[in-house]
């Protein structure tokens, strides 16, 4: 979902951070979840649909018990509804990529929507990308190289595809939003969004005739627990760009694949080897740098 527009932050210190620190443990909670849902032989649309189904109802209560937000232009709500089926390719290829490799390096590799983010709005003269900005980019991209070229046994190139896929998703998003959505309620977008976005996966569900949700109780409770986790995330970071801006959020987002990194090696038994972790943290770090030059 994109980030809202940047109010004033309100507060400093551990409760200024603390939200942005929640989205980014929950996102990487149902990252790792969405790996052990899909063990219980749960399919990836299935599991799209379902999180939708969840998360919609949840950020509708939301809505209805927060500050009542201004309505949306008619051509903005339209442009929230075609987000949303840009975003229900951002998820179902996500899931795609965590399907056909390990959680930390499909996570990792559609981290570079940052990156690509500003690459683009660079080459399309919406800001400066700068000598430092072209550094970061290029030693975070050597980063993500050698994380796939340390890949014990090869790596699945149908997931590093899926994750690239997802991630040029994301940055289209980021890219509308941005240019087109700036002063609109992000709540409301986020809400329409993910009303289309469910409605595709309803539509593709009942058109394929598909619904394979997991068959153990375990892939049950992930599933349900990464459509919780994910709507929690989303409010999180709606409260975290309160406090202390959509930038400072967004850096404490990098948090996610370490915490994902952590979690599958925790839970999945799903190691990286020593390489692979070197290029992770490089990847990791250029990635801060390049947000940080802003």
């Amino acid at each position: 979902m994109p980030l809202p527009s940047s109010p004033t932050p309100s507060s400093t210190g551990l409760a200024a951070i603390a939200p942005a620190v929640v989205a980014a443990t929950a996102f990487a909670f149902a990252d790792v979840a969405t790996k052990v849902t899909l063990h219980a032989e749960a399919d990836v649309l299935t599991m799209a649909l379902f999180r939708g189904l969840i998360g919609a109802p949840l950020l509708l209560l939301w809505i209805t018990v927060g500050t009542t937000p201004k309505p949306l232009t008619t051509p903005a709500r339209h442009l929230a509804l075609f987000i949303g089926v840009l975003f229900a390719g951002n998820v179902f290829f996500l899931f795609k990529a965590i399907e056909a490799m390990e959680v930390p390096l499909a996570i990792l590799t559609y981290f570079t929507y940052p990156l690509l983010t500003g690459l683009a709005a660079a080459a399309f003269g919406v800001e400066r990308l700068g000598l430092a900005g072209a550094l970061a980019a290029l030693a975070a991209f050597a980063g993500l190289a050698l994380m796939i070229g340390a890949h014990p046994g090869g790596v699945a190139l149908v997931g590093i595809a899926c994750a690239l896929i997802s991630s040029c998703s994301r940055v289209v998003i980021l890219l509308l939003t941005r240019a087109k959505l700036q002063g609109s309620d992000a709540r409301l977008i986020s809400l329409w969004s993910l009303i289309a976005a469910t409605a595709v996966f309803v539509a593709a569900a009942l058109a394929t005739l598909n619904w394979q949700p997991p068959v153990t109780a375990l892939g049950w409770g992930a599933l349900i627990g990464s459509s919780v986790a994910m709507a929690i995330a989303v409010l999180m970071v709606f409260v975290s760009t309160a406090r202390v801006g959509p930038f400072r959020t967004a850096l404490f987002m990098n948090f996610e694949p370490l915490l994902a990194t952590i979690g599958s090696a925790v839970f999945l038994g799903e190691v990286i080897t020593p390489l692979q972790a070197l290029g992770g943290a490089m990847m990791i770090a250029a990635l801060v740098a390049f947000q940080m030059r802003r």
